[in-house]
C-alpha cells in the first residue's frame, strides 16, 4: 500500500522538514535573556499606556465638572483654548485655580508650580505656606507597582493625625530608601507633629523625628511636606471632607 506523505514535499517527492518550528525552539533555548527582556519591555509599555489613559480620563472628568459652573462666555473661551492640545493642561489648571478662588467654604489651595499652599475662603487669604513636593516616581516591584505623582485637581481631607498617632509606613518607602523592611511598619509620629491624609493616597506631612521619612533631603514621592509650625497653625481649621485644590 502506498502512503501519501503529509505536509510539504520536495520535487522528488521526499517530505520537507518544518524548520520554522525547530528554529523558534532553538532561538528560545539559545536566547532566553533576550526574550525575557522583550517581555518586560512590552509589559512596561502596556503599563505606561494605561497610566496615560487614566490621567487623560481623570483630567477630562475634572474639566467637565468645572465647566458646569462656568458662564456661556467662559465656556466659549475655554473651548477655543482647548482646540489646541498644547493648551489643554493649562486650561485645566486655570479652571481649578478659579474654582478654588470662588469656593465659599474654607479650603486649601496648592499651587504646584509655585511651591505654595494657601488656607483661604472665597479668595480671602488666611495663611500662606511654603511647601516641598516629593518626586514623581513608579514604586514597588512588578507587577505590584504604583505610580506616585503630585495630583492635579480636587481632593478631600480624609483624616488629620498628629505626632501621637501611628502610621503604617508603606513597604515601598523602606525599599525606596534602601532600608531594611521591619516586621512592624506602624511608626508613631512617622509623619511628624501633624499631617493630613487625602483621598487617593496623597499625604501632607511635616518633618518627623522618627521613621524612614526622618531625612530633610528626602520627600515622600507623590506627597507634600509642610513646615510643622504651619500645619499646627491651620490644624484647628481642618476637618474631614474639606476640599484641597491642586493646580
Amino acid at each position: 500500500m502506498h502512503l501519501e506523505p503529509k505536509g510539504p514535499v520536495r520535487p522528488d517527492g521526499s517530505p520537507m522538514t518544518e524548520r520554522r518550528r525547530e528554529g523558534w525552539r532553538e532561538f528560545r533555548h539559545a536566547y532566553p535573556g533576550i526574550l525575557a527582556t522583550m517581555s518586560v519591555a512590552l509589559l512596561v509599555m502596556v503599563v505606561a499606556s494605561g497610566l496615560l489613559i487614566y490621567k487623560r480620563v481623570t483630567y477630562q472628568r475634572e474639566i467637565d465638572r468645572l465647566r458646569s459652573g462656568m458662564t456661556d462666555v467662559e465656556k466659549k473661551r475655554a473651548d477655543m483654548l482647548l482646540s489646541s492640545t498644547q493648551n489643554r493642561f493649562q486650561v485645566m489648571v486655570e479652571l481649578i485655580r478659579r474654582q478654588a478662588l470662588g469656593d465659599k467654604e474654607l479650603h486649601l489651595a496648592v499651587a504646584v508650580d509655585s511651591g505654595v499652599m494657601r488656607l483661604q475662603r472665597e479668595g480671602a487669604l488666611l495663611r500662606d505656606m511654603r511647601i516641598m513636593f516629593g518626586p514623581e516616581k513608579v514604586v514597588g516591584a512588578s507587577p505590584d507597582t504604583v505610580h506616585m505623582a503630585v495630583p492635579r485637581g480636587t481632593r478631600t481631607v480624609e483624616k488629620i493625625i498628629d505626632g501621637n498617632d501611628g502610621w503604617e509606613v508603606p513597604r515601598w518607602v523602606y525599599e525606596d530608601r534602601g532600608l531594611a523592611v521591619p516586621a512592624d511598619r506602624t511608626v508613631k509620629g512617622a509623619l511628624g507633629p501633624a499631617a493630613i491624609l487625602l483621598n487617593g493616597g496623597t499625604v501632607l506631612y511635616s518633618m518627623p523625628s522618627a521613621g524612614p521619612l526622618n531625612d530633610s533631603s528626602y520627600v515622600l514621592p507623590g506627597s507634600v511636606r509642610v513646615r510643622a509650625e504651619d500645619l499646627r497653625a491651620i490644624k484647628p481649621n481642618l476637618q474631614a471632607g474639606m476640599r484641597v485644590y491642586f493646580y
